[in-house]
């Protein structure tokens, strides 16, 4: 039998992916002529409404002599998201049609398909699409010589650069991660030649605000840079100079909580006692949970040092996003945007209002999210969140492609990548697939190449993470998965975000040990150049900015696609396998990025074991099938 329902081919619905409110959908089902089917129906349901609707579908031709096409078209009427299904009226009754696999449906038990509609004035900056993100934390990218006063107390200033971060519990058992190595915010001024020569356009730049950790996400003063890495002018003239070289600067905003060790909440006694642990007269006072007051208060995760704030307290929302705000007060002074920490924890109301505030600073300012899961259907504390449906965010860190591409490259089974990337495609608005943050580690997980070549770190606790290193057969075989998996990163729907170091070939298991120095005089310049050349493909490559993704090997070994537009396309190809493969090529293709060993013949693309290559077409080559999916 023949798949009555595939939402991933454009015979069955077209278009694909998201569309905006209004949009008219086409549906096209496959029923078989054995189950004499009187009719079919349309059966879809906004998500907040308890009752699904239904439309007549319309007999619209054969397939062959022993199936049928129905029909009908549906257009959704609000922003939202839409779950449907199909019935039909057979000979046995009624029988729906679900779905069971990827995009597929079949007949009996299965689940809905997704179709999310967004606001058709929804847009993302332009300047993002098409270009490279470089996360950097910034106590460890880089170290000038500038001296810098009144450096808070209690901080461990290190003088070994490069030395592995302190993880062990004090005297008292805590970890307060207190060491600084004094990476500062001219270290990256002084950078930027070396990061335009990686085709960085925008810098993430972990919280730079005081703060007593060197994470600083324990947020102690919204308005002062923190004194280790600089001044407010150090700030400005970093976004000057970032300008001259096309680079914008991408700012961490920790809103859902502060530092207990704040001017606004003052536990510790650090500053002036007018902080809601010191007085109820705060002006902070109300944006805290207190249980009773001053002890028991609503923490972050139960993370005393971590008090919440209440998000949508009138004093608190226009503390950040009012006209004199923390929002727009670093957005005057140069920043680009805003990266949301742990946004599926911010409350709409407050996404709401932030957006209104950058916005109206500029259109064009960058506004992206931490979540985790699928953004367009995730559900937190018991509410369906609603991050890209053109209100809210942006966009968001892309955790499922990371997931994607690593699983692929360890299990060498691309339909674990194919079906990461299509559900993403599927389900998420164009503006916000565009500009998706397509990351392979960042600071909350292990650096890639452990992750890819290393001992998994489940059960195992600091003091075996912190003595794991790689030997130096799993360094070189992760150096050739993390060729790979950048790759694919950089080819993909999104815009590749590097975390600092990861081009030099850093290890590191999880925090503290992801967030070591970086190596300068000690980097793998080979790797270096490597991802060089993946810049400069991105540069000179205008389909990877918006183009549509079309997979064209998408089981076994071998993960093969184009991404393509009406100016040019790309092909690229990997092979996962310790066998050599071989792949059709798109005609026209010419290599431009390629690992070892990659050969031409004729049609035919060889790819030795654990390698890959990708290269614009001669000429543009769209595919002419109807049955492919174009995200």
């Amino acid at each position: 039998m023949q798949c009555p329902f595939d939402s991933r081919s454009l015979v069955h619905r077209s278009p694909f992916g998201a569309v905006k409110a209004g949009q008219n959908v086409h549906f096209k089902v496959l029923i078989p002529r054995s189950k004499n089917c009187s009719g079919v129906r349309l059966v879809i349901r906004a998500d907040d409404e308890p009752q699904a609707q239904v439309y007549g579908m319309f007999w619209c031709g054969m397939e062959g002599l022993n199936d049928e096409w129905w029909e009908c078209d549906f257009a959704p009427a609000k922003i939202g998201i839409y779950w449907y299904s199909f019935e039909c009226d057979t000979a046995q009754g009624r029988e729906e049609i679900r779905r069971v696999q990827g995009g597929k449906g079949a007949f009996g038990d299965g689940s809905f398909w997704q179709l999310t509609s967004y606001d058709p004035d929804y847009r993302t900056p332009s300047w993002m699409a098409g270009g490279i993100l470089y996360q950097i934390f910034p106590d460890r990218f880089a170290k000038s010589d500038k001296a810098h006063e009144a450096i808070p107390a209690g901080r461990t200033l290190r003088e070994d650069w490069g030395g592995q971060p302190e993880w062990r519990p004090n005297a008292q058992g805590k970890i307060t991660n207190s060491d600084f190595f004094g990476g500062d915010l001219e270290g990256i001024r002084q950078k930027l030649p070396y990061l335009q020569a990686l085709g960085v356009t925008c810098l993430y730049l972990n919280p730079i605000f005081e703060s007593h950790s060197n994470h600083r996400y324990d947020t102690a003063d919204y308005s002062r840079i923190d004194p280790l890495l600089g001044s407010e002018e150090d700030f400005a003239r970093l976004c000057r100079d970032a300008q001259k070289y096309r680079i914008r600067i991408l700012l961490d905003g920790v809103f859902s909580h502060t530092g207990s060790d704040s001017v606004y909440f003052n536990r510790e006694g650090r500053y002036p006692p007018n902080g809601a642990y010191n007085t109820k007269e705060s002006p902070y006072y109300p944006w805290y949970k207190f249980q009773s007051w001053p002890d028991q208060y609503q923490s972050w995760w139960g993370f005393t040092t971590l008090p919440e704030v209440m998000e949508e307290s009138p004093d608190f929302l226009s503390f950040i996003c009012g006209k004199e705000g923390i929002a727009r007060k670093w957005l005057r002074l140069g920043a680009s945007g805003w990266r949301l920490d742990v946004a599926d924890e911010l409350p709409d109301g407050f996404l709401e209002v932030f957006r209104r505030a950058v916005k109206e600073e500029n259109e064009q300012n960058f506004i992206l999210g931490e979540v985790w899961e699928d953004a367009s259907n995730k559900i937190s504390y018991g509410t369906r969140r609603r991050f890209l449906l053109g209100d809210q965010l942006d966009s968001v860190m892309n955790y499922p492609f990371r997931q994607g591409i690593l699983e692929y490259l360890r299990t060498r089974d691309s339909a674990v990548l194919t079906e990461a990337v299509l559900t993403i495609c599927e389900h998420y608005p164009r503006p916000a697939l565009r500009v998706l943050m397509n990351h392979i580690g960042t600071h909350d997980t292990e650096r890639a190449v452990t992750y890819l070549a290393g001992e998994p770190d489940q059960g195992y606790g600091r003091e075996w993470q912190a003595n794991k290193k790689l030997s130096e057969g799993e360094r070189a075989h992760g150096l050739t998965l993390l060729r790979l998996a950048s790759l694919l990163q950089y080819t993909l729907p999104g815009v590749p975000c590097l975390y600092y170091g990861d081009e030099a070939g850093m290890e590191g298991y999880r925090d503290p040990f992801n967030r070591g120095c970086y190596p300068w005089g000690r980097e793998d310049r080979s790797l270096i150049g490597w991802y060089q050349r993946l810049g400069s493909l991105r540069r000179t490559c205008p389909c990877l900015a918006d183009g549509d993704f079309i997979p064209m090997e998408s089981s076994g070994p071998v993960a093969a696609y184009l991404r393509t537009d009406r100016h040019a396309s790309l092909f690229t190809a990997v092979n996962a396998s310790d066998q050599t493969r071989v792949v059709s090529m798109p005609q026209g293709f010419l290599p431009q990025v390629t690992t070892h060993g990659i050969r031409v013949e004729g049609n035919q693309l060889i790819l030795p074991p654990f390698s890959g290559a990708c290269g614009q077409l001669r000429q543009t080559t769209r595919s002419q099938s109807s049955t492919r999916p174009q995200g």
